[in-house]
């Protein structure tokens, strides 16, 4: 059995890379509704609808252990309810994974106190980090969100440096250089492609919390912890691919 992988886009193919090189011995399955993108700017139903079909063909077609929904926007509005509602009656078996709680946890676990995080239009409407903060903030960490809708669009055109322009510009406003961040999260898989040049505009003293390097260890530590699900997994070095706007081009 396969590890999927569930993306609106291509920003996923940053985690599924970032994955085969820490866990290159595992067969994985990548889906990336590319057709549908972005899902920042969509209402809940259909974010659910069109992640549920990814993630039924991902358990369905590919034959998948586990899910992980790569996209920050699918992890907000559907993550809970695929596991309440979709999982128990179609896959029981199986498991679907998000990206908030992982990421989360990693800027716990680091000495920030003060976060900007920079997430699409849904992610920042859903509340949803911060929900999940509650339940787990023992050290007093405060994040700020600020939507930035035009940043996927413009990655996954290729213009990274377009979308850098627009965080530096976010950075140099008023309401940022008031504030003392002491830590950055891209809470989009997109914007992992960020974190370089964003290192170079904030210096030293401020974390980059990327989700490609958050997730893959987090998964690594999630499979040593569940050893029913790591011994499905099938070990053949290989990898799939669907994106959804190939086939609407055909």
């Amino acid at each position: 059995m396969k590890i999927g992988i569930f993306d609106s886009g291509l920003g996923g193919k940053l985690v599924l890379d970032a994955m085969r090189e820490l866990l290159p011995q595992y067969d994985y399955a990548y889906y990336g509704d590319t057709a549908h993108l972005p899902y920042g700017e969509k209402e809940e139903e259909e974010i659910y609808r069109l992640t549920k079909i990814g993630v039924d063909h991902l358990f369905a077609n590919e034959n998948c252990a586990l899910v992980i929904l790569a996209c920050n926007t699918a992890s907000a509005e559907t993550l809970r309810r695929l596991q309440d509602e979709y999982l128990p009656t179609a896959f029981p078996e199986r498991r679907i994974l998000g990206v908030i709680i992982p990421t989360l946890e990693a800027v716990l676990e680091s000495e920030c106190t003060n976060v900007l995080m920079l997430a699409t239009n849904r992610t920042v409407l859903s509340g949803k980090y911060h929900v999940e903060l509650g339940k787990r903030n023992d050290k007093d960490l405060t994040i700020e969100a600020v939507a930035m809708s035009k940043l996927v669009p413009l990655i996954e055109s290729g213009d990274v440096e377009a979308a850098l322009d627009e965080v530096r510009s976010l950075l140099k406003s008023h309401a940022t250089q008031s504030k003392q961040y002491d830590g950055i999260i891209l809470g989009c898989t997109h914007y992992s492609l960020l974190a370089g040049g964003l290192n170079e505009v904030v210096g030293g003293g401020v974390t980059i919390f990327a989700q490609t390097e958050i997730i893959p260890e987090k998964i690594k530590l999630y499979l040593t912890d569940h050893p029913e699900l790591l011994g499905k997994l099938s070990e053949e070095n290989s990898v799939t691919e669907l994106l959804t706007g190939n086939l609407e081009s055909q």
